[in-house]
């Protein structure tokens, strides 16, 4: 979780004793509020309505004084992009949400939305227009994690993740009064603790099925299929006389986690990756990636390209097995996994920086 955020007092600029003037106004200290799921309600109002106009009047400056963290990075991203291509920001209509509210009494605060999300195109009409009936449909379920470090500063939108396909949302636990059950971060009574899930993550993208990360966590296309899409890309830059590099880390960006139905918990978090092509024969060339083309502040690549993704995710992390004696623990077969795995259920992404230098 990230620290509370120190209040900043103010301080006035002293007057030449010739002109005494009365003693500054201090700003009084907002009063905490508790989070409550009504609170939580409006926070969510407020954003999507905030988010539509920003996105629709192409106003930037407005969608990140609502956005923070990986998500502050993804829409700036967003825009930049937009005013590359001539086309306009992408905007979303959201359904009603299902808001899972920790009882938190302290800051930071809190809580998640799972909403249904549908992408519409910049005039506002559905992104999925025109679309036969075998193409995707621009409906997606989000889920949303709002944050807020202290009473003096606004809700804002910390991490976007989308389900993967024909996955349901996770049974978070709701109680009679509306609240969910936030998990410590150290939580020891699942798989994995939860501060831990985006580093075990990042060592299977990096190192793939063979890893022992795939022991606690579920080899799949956003996990151990980074590591296949690696080895893919660095065989065709061999071939191209380029040299290609890309490591998977945790960020620093606040953690997510929530107590599921069956013990175990929810976490959504975020990873970085930082991928590094340079030239091994100078008689060759970069290309450039469609997908960063508008954050280079030069089409004219010199003989490194720098580019890094901001990727948001969610796990569902089972809880901790009972521990067995060695007498009643079966030997399992090659690759046979008899304990329980994390699994990422939702992912989303882009590249969020982009540039070239000189090697050396």
């Amino acid at each position: 979780m990230t620290a509370v955020l120190a209040l900043i007092g103010v301080m006035g600029c002293s007057e030449p004793r010739e002109r005494p003037t009365a003693p500054a106004a201090f700003a009084s200290t907002p009063t905490p509020e508790r989070l409550t799921p009504e609170v939580a309600r409006q926070a969510f109002r407020a954003y999507v309505t905030n988010e539509d106009v920003a996105r629709a009047s192409g106003d930037e400056r407005l969608a990140l004084s609502w956005a923070a963290d990986g998500q502050s990075q993804l829409i700036a991203a967003a825009f930049r992009k937009a005013a590359f291509t001539g086309e306009p920001v992408p905007r979303y209509h959201y359904a009603t949400p299902r808001l899972y509210v920790p009882r938190l009494s302290t800051y930071p605060q809190w809580f998640v939305a799972a909403v249904d999300r549908t992408t519409r195109s910049g005039n506002g009409s559905s992104a999925g227009a025109g679309r036969s009936a075998s193409e995707p449909r621009s409906k997606r379920t989000a889920l949303m994690a709002f944050h807020r470090s202290s009473p003096s500063t606004r809700w804002r939108l910390s991490l976007t993740t989308v389900l993967n396909a024909k996955t349901k949302v996770p049974h978070v636990v709701v109680d009679r009064e509306g609240y969910a059950t936030p998990l410590a971060t150290f939580d020891a009574g699942l798989m994995i603790q939860p501060r831990s899930v985006s580093g075990i993550h990042a060592t299977l993208a990096v190192e793939g099925s063979g890893s022992v990360a795939a022991d606690v966590l579920r080899t799949g296309a956003y996990t151990s299929g980074y590591y296949t899409q690696t080895r893919r890309a660095k065989r065709r830059a061999a071939e191209a006389g380029l040299a290609y590099d890309t490591v998977f880390t945790a960020t620093g960006f606040p953690i997510f986690p929530l107590r599921t139905a069956d013990g175990g918990g929810l976490v959504l978090y975020a990873l970085s990756q930082n991928t590094v092509t340079f030239l091994k024969d100078k008689r060759n060339r970069l290309s450039i990636p469609r997908d960063a083309a508008h954050l280079l502040d030069t089409l004219v690549l010199k003989d490194e390209l720098n580019v890094t993704q901001t990727l948001q995710f969610a796990a569902v992390v089972p809880v901790q097995p009972p521990a067995r004696t060695p007498a009643h623990t079966p030997s399992p077969g090659p690759g046979r996994k008899t304990a329980p795995r994390a699994d990422v259920v939702a992912h989303d992404g882009a590249v969020t920086q982009a540039f070239t230098r000189a090697s050396g």
